[in-house]
């Protein structure tokens, strides 16, 4: 594989930053997310990292190291609470500041740094002027996944947490706001509430009849200036998308203006739903970064059969010039400028499309039986990048059963002729390679294993038209189950 490639995940194998908030920063983009476990039993359970690349080479990852860590808060000395979505900008002041939740604490704190990706330290909580936290007073609705803008001296906080019925009206004691997403304007402190929270998009209980009906804000409020416009990028009631509103001020109303991205792809291709989604789904949260005069937008995947393993993933998007922003279409390539090499190596965890014929499933709090789906997983446990121990694990498909599909988007292949797997498993059958999920076999690899190693294939020949933006679907047909570990192009 080339140096210079970046593909979706971006960041290594055993890393999993959801929620990711990219900021451009003096020439480097920042993504500011929480922190999963792979194995984990909540969401977030590590501390905050922050990883960067120069703006105009999102192939160079460099892994900033822990900027704040779960018990530096004062009221979660034991580490007990978990670091949920955060966001970060840069003050009036030039100093930066860290905006964070705990678990469904309901209240919002704040740290400090005088670098993007320095050791944050703690500063307080975002409160009232008489000194009681934004979410504690009385009438105030439930404070969550904090996204933070910042004007000239105005400091703009977005917050909102918009679900509905059981147990969440219990959960969060009658504070669920149901206008929707929340704007608070914030003293040059960035603590103190200046202006109190006003509803700015609608959620689920005040959308019928409006643009919002079917894409209603649900969570993870982020707030982005492009041209003269400021857009509102939210996660949807659906789950799996992000959506994008569009307003001329910071704390307008703001105007619903579609979809940026899903992870299944639902409304693109004909997609309607989870079932027939091109890949397997769940929650996913992030924003828009303008990185070297170009458009991406950030979000995360699942893994591990459940939505406490997560990663993150970017895709180029259009800014049209009537301001619109068609969806993005997931791919492997994400970052890149240019489809894959067509001669090299590459991870099967770089499956942008992930079917089978038991159909999608939306990822929940509850961890999935292996069943008759194929999933994501991971070779060991979590690897902690705090203290830079150990070997870093690697990823690969598992449970690919009769009629299980990965697909990889995009590759050059106008000077590609062979293609080799490497699985392992106890199954008997073959590969089948084509350029789209319902096309005719670009080549057919045989398989018959049984064996818990890892096994690379005889090279197959490649056929079709093979073109300098090409896609590879790979299908298993037989009896038993293979793990998909990789493929090689040549």
């Amino acid at each position: 594989m080339s140096k210079k490639q970046v593909f979706n995940p971006y960041l290594p194998a055993g890393e999993y930053v959801p929620d990711g908030e990219p900021h451009l920063f003096d020439g480097r983009v920042y993504v500011y997310g929480s922190h999963d476990r792979f194995g984990g039993k909540a969401f977030c359970m590590n501390d905050y990292v922050c990883w960067s690349a120069p703006e105009n080479d999102l192939t160079d990852w460099r892994m900033e190291g822990v900027i704040y860590r779960k018990s530096q808060d004062p009221d979660n000395p034991k580490g007990k609470k978990c670091l949920y979505a955060p966001d970060v900008c840069r003050g009036p002041d030039g100093r930066y500041y860290l905006y964070y939740a705990f678990d469904f604490w309901g209240k919002i704190g704040v740290a400090v740094c005088d670098t993007p990706a320095g050791r944050y330290e703690f500063l307080g909580y975002v409160h009232h002027p008489d000194g009681t936290p934004l979410g504690r007073a009385k009438g105030d609705k439930f404070q969550f996944d904090p996204g933070v803008y910042v004007e000239g001296d105005d400091v703009y906080l977005y917050t909102g947490f918009c679900p509905k019925g059981f147990p969440f009206n219990i959960m969060l004691g009658g504070r669920i706001n149901r206008g929707g997403a929340m704007v608070t304007l914030l003293d040059r402190d960035m603590l103190t509430v200046r202006r109190a929270p006003r509803t700015i998009a609608r959620g689920i209980y005040d959308s019928a009849g409006t643009p919002y009906e079917g894409h209603e804000f649900f969570e993870a409020a982020s707030m982005r200036k492009i041209g003269e416009k400021y857009y509102f990028i939210y996660s949807s009631y659906l789950g799996h998308e992000l959506c994008y509103a569009v307003g001329d001020s910071p704390d307008g109303d703001f105007e619903f203006g579609g979809t940026l991205v899903s992870i299944g792809d639902v409304g693109l291709r004909g997609i309607k739903g989870v079932k027939d989604a091109a890949n397997f789904t769940g929650n996913t949260h992030g924003s828009v970064v303008c990185a070297g005069g170009k458009y991406y937008v950030f979000y995360h995947r699942q893994t591990n059969r459940h939505c406490y393993a997560r990663q993150a993933c970017a895709e180029r998007i259009t800014v049209l010039p009537d301001g619109s922003i068609p969806q993005a279409e997931v791919t492997s390539c994400g970052l890149g400028d240019a489809p894959l090499g067509g001669i090299g190596e590459y991870g099967a965890r770089i499956a942008c499309n992930l079917t089978c014929p038991a159909g999608g499933k939306f990822y929940s709090i509850f961890r999935g039986r292996e069943g008759k789906r194929p999933y994501f997983t991971q070779s060991a446990p979590d690897y902690e990048y705090a203290d830079g121990q150990g070997d870093e694990p690697y990823q690969y498909i598992a449970n690919m059963r009769d009629g299980a599909q990965a697909g990889f988007k995009y590759f050059d292949l106008s000077r590609t002729h062979t293609v080799t797997v490497t699985v392992r498993g106890k199954a008997r059958g073959r590969i089948v390679v084509s350029l789209s999920p319902d096309a005719s076999p670009s080549a057919v690899i045989p398989v018959e294993l049984n064996s818990r190693e890892w096994t690379e294939t005889d090279a197959a020949s490649l056929s079709g038209e093979l073109t300098e933006k090409s896609a590879l679907f790979f299908r298993f047909e037989g009896e038993g189950r293979i793990d998909f570990l990789s493929f090689r192009l040549g």
